[in-house]
């Protein structure tokens, strides 16, 4: 409390120490006096409100400031960059060549290549990783299909490699995971329905898979000696039929993610000694509720790869998977994931750019800058995409790279002042052609990823204060040498 406020409490209690203080036999001057208190008590309650309003708008002018300071240092760097640049670009050329548009150019590629020259970027050989992951994948893939034939086990389709490694980045100096989503289908006499989980509404859509037993009295399916798990007496089936998937990897006839891992844990492991891979490598399973999880290992080689699992959503690239969105998911609970949609995405920008566009580096750059501070890889993820489907991908060049890494910082500071940062996939009319969503996805609103800032003024806060870390980072990693 400042001063003004301490003095208004002091000519308080003097006021009321000057009352007199016999004996108040009159009624009508007690209640006064009561009445006189209590106004004084409102009064102080509401003055101490205002003081701490005052204090808050003080913080957010303060932090203003500070966002205000960090701004111009990138816009100053910016100048430096370019006052150095053209300085020594002139020293090269004799005065009376043309300097105009050449000169921007030619400070822009130089500003670039010194940025990606003194970066220490991660040493890393993505695409040699996918391969071997894919190849691995695809091995196991002939083995599923062998043992899964006339079994009322899912049927599993080929791998998809999903997430940063697949995308052509990561955010791990060598640690990589290389994720795999491995689609199933309904096995014979069974159907797979999948069933939005509103009971609670949350940010996260889940999604729950009911499994429904079809009926298989037909001649062709007959002749396959397959009974019908509907019209066949129960002791007959039991006697001469493997049990239904209802039986095995479901819980109140739902697919239950659990259930599913453990038997993916299970089918890894016996498939594992017929892989030509297992000549040279070692396989060691990691734990995990929802995933199937591994390293394998050959001297210094070290490969660690998830195996997601999942169901497609009608024909489109859009898949409810094992994968949680959030802390204690249930095991029946599938949520819906975008990840194929995601990697489309960045397989389509890669087509358009060219061989030296830098848009992967520049996500590779700020998740290597996250690191410590409270944003997600994914959040820097998403923005950058947004970026990228708003600016011509001729414009992620080596001398657009510093440009492009104060676009990003801008993104997300400007996110973070509206508290609402929206969700790429869902929801997005910009998408290409290829990508194919529900109606239901590609028509909904879409969600806010800074939804807890919005909701939690302290967050918000703490989400500023980790903005100016990122940017002091960013400063003394671009600050131009004197």
């Amino acid at each position: 409390m400042d001063a003004i406020g301490f003095l208004f409490l002091l000519l308080q209690s003097l006021m009321q120490y000057l009352l007199p203080v016999g004996e108040i036999e009159d009624e009508e001057t007690r209640l006064r006096m009561d009445l006189f208190a209590k106004q004084q008590e409102e009064e102080r309650l509401l003055l101490e409100q205002e003081m701490e309003q005052l204090t808050l708008k003080q913080s957010i002018v303060e932090q203003s400031l500070q966002l205000l300071v960090i701004a111009g240092l990138l816009v100053l760097l910016l100048v430096l960059w370019l006052m150095g640049c053209k300085r020594s670009l002139r020293r090269e050329q004799p005065e009376e060549d043309d300097v105009g548009n050449d000169l921007e150019d030619r400070i822009q590629e130089n500003i670039g290549r010194t940025l990606v020259e003194r970066i220490q970027w991660p040493v890393q050989d993505l695409q040699a990783g996918c391969e071997w992951t894919t190849n691995l994948m695809n091995n196991y893939m002939i083995y599923f299909g062998h043992v899964m034939t006339n079994s009322f086990y899912p049927g599993l389709q080929r791998a998809i490699g999903v997430g940063s490694a697949f995308e052509g980045w990561s955010p791990r100096e060598q640690d990589v995971l290389y994720k795999v989503l491995i689609p199933m289908t309904p096995p014979q006499g069974h159907s797979f329905h999948l069933e939005l989980d509103s009971a609670e509404q949350r940010h996260v859509r889940n999604f729950r898979v009911r499994v429904q037993l079809e009926c298989t009295c037909t001649k062709e399916q007959q002749a396959e000696s397959m009974l019908c798990f509907l019209h066949h007496p129960e002791e007959e089936l039991r006697s001469n039929q493997d049990p239904s998937l209802l039986d095995t990897l479901c819980t109140d006839s739902y697919l239950d993610v659990q259930k599913t891992a453990r038997w993916f844990y299970q089918l890894v492991r016996a498939i594992w000694p017929a892989l030509p891979q297992s000549h040279n490598w070692h396989l060691k399973l990691l734990p995990s509720t929802r995933s199937c999880q591994f390293q394998v290992t050959s001297g210094r080689k070290i490969f660690r790869i998830e195996m997601f699992f999942g169901v497609r959503r009608g024909d489109s690239d859009v898949f409810v998977s094992s994968q949680p969105r959030e802390a204690h998911t249930q095991s029946t609970a599938w949520p819906e994931t975008y990840a194929v949609a995601e990697l489309k995405f960045f397989q389509y920008i890669a087509r358009q750019a060219s061989p030296d566009s830098l848009h992967l580096r520049c996500l590779q750059f700020f998740s290597r800058l996250l690191l410590g501070i409270g944003f997600s890889t994914y959040t820097m993820k998403t923005i950058v995409m947004h970026l990228l489907n708003t600016i011509p991908v001729s414009q992620w060049s080596r001398r657009h790279f510093l440009r492009r890494l104060i676009d990003i910082s801008e993104s997300l500071r400007l996110s973070l002042e509206v508290k609402r940062l929206n969700h790429f996939i869902v929801g997005n009319q910009r998408l290409p052609e290829e990508i194919s969503l529900p109606q239901d996805v590609q028509m909904a609103e879409p969600p806010n990823l800074f939804h807890r800032l919005a909701m939690d003024p302290a967050a918000h806060s703490q989400g500023m204060g980790e903005y100016l870390d990122l940017q002091r980072r960013l400063v003394a990693v671009l600050k131009p040498d004197d």
